[in-house]
């Protein structure tokens, strides 16, 4: 049998538990009732609890995924409560029995705090808004950096530093994509790879993307969520900012937002100058993910396409509008300059 290029975790669609039976199981192992309301997911089954004592996040994972990955996200969710307190993560919320993790035939359960906002994706791009992102994820990498689990080094497509295994999903691409993608691969296996086999690993994020962050839209400038820990893996610490910067590149001007953004991660926690120098490829590897696993995942599952599809938009833009690496990487380099550690 042949192996899926994917993996289980991309080819498995996310279990369909009646919201009867979760609303048994969060009785049961909570003592909590009130009413669901579903969340969109591409892996996972999730929903919004609303009880009369708050609200809060059901997550019923993919049946595909190990329980030590679960364990290992669950871990890192209490470490980064632990390490950096002031980071809106989610809080995990232990059943009666004081497990945090709930085993059930239809896959891992947990419970974690609600946390309120509007994503970023439905806000205004500004420089302050970017400076918050590298503020949070600074944060958030420089806490993961103590964070050490015998799970975390799995491997996960979408992790930028596995962007040559892209290949076999590339005719999903539009026409006009695959060429220019698959010539990007190429640099990536020959340049990039060796070069960022040398920098700095831990675990990391992973998918600090604007659907994944929350923020008041009366102070745009402050986030209140920090949400999605299932992309998390050990890898490259530069690949983490790499991720955050594919969404916040602006086709009039590619490098405004990335300054406020690269800048505010280093004052959190300082970059090498290697690490910069190769961001600008990470960023085109992380638009190439984007747009690859999206157009094969939605080809396989059309009726998730639009949510599959959400940032391909925004991908392809900034993958159009990043055509002077070059000069990206000197005005990143400039950071330094102006802002030594």
């Amino acid at each position: 049998m042949t192996q899926d290029p994917a993996g289980s975790l991309l080819t498995l669609p996310p279990p369909r538990l009646s919201a009867q039976a979760l609303a048994a199981l969060t009785e049961t192992h909570w003592g909590l009732t009130g009413s669901l309301h579903p969340l969109t997911s591409e892996r996972d089954q999730n929903h919004r609890l609303d009880t009369t004592t708050g609200q809060f996040t059901l997550k019923l994972a993919n049946p595909a995924e190990p329980a030590a990955l679960t364990e290992f996200q669950t871990e890192a969710l209490l470490h980064s409560a632990r390490a950096a307190p002031d980071l809106p993560t989610p809080r995990v919320i232990p059943a009666r029995t004081g497990r945090s993790i709930i085993a059930t035939p239809d896959g891992a359960l947990r419970l974690l705090t609600w946390l309120p906002g509007t994503p970023l994706a439905h806000l205004p791009r500004t420089p302050a808004l970017a400076a918050s992102i590298g503020t949070a994820l600074g944060g958030l990498d420089a806490a993961l950096a103590s964070f050490h689990h015998p799970a975390s080094d799995h491997h996960l497509l979408w992790d930028i530093q596995n962007a040559a295994d892209l290949a076999p999903l590339t005719p999903a691409l539009p026409k006009d994509l695959k060429p220019r993608i698959a010539a990007f691969l190429t640099r990536f296996t020959t340049h990039t790879a060796p070069a960022l086999a040398n920098l700095p690993r831990q675990v990391i994020h992973g998918d600090f993307n604007p659907h994944n962050l929350l923020a008041d839209p009366g102070q745009p400038g402050t986030l209140t969520g920090i949400l999605d820990f299932g992309d998390m893996t050990l890898s490259h610490r530069i690949c983490d900012l790499a991720v955050a910067a594919s969404y916040l590149i602006d086709p009039a001007d590619p490098a405004g937002l990335l300054v406020p953004l690269t800048r505010a991660y280093h004052r959190a926690n300082p970059l090498t100058e290697a690490e910069l120098r190769l961001l600008p490829d990470l960023i085109t590897a992380r638009l190439a993910t984007t747009l690859t696993i999206s157009a094969w995942r939605a080809a396989r599952y059309p009726e998730n396409a639009p949510y599959i599809l959400r940032n391909a938009p925004t991908s392809r833009a900034g993958l159009d509008a990043l055509t002077d690496p070059a000069a990206l990487t000197d005005t990143l380099l400039a950071i330094l300059e102006s802002q030594p550690t």
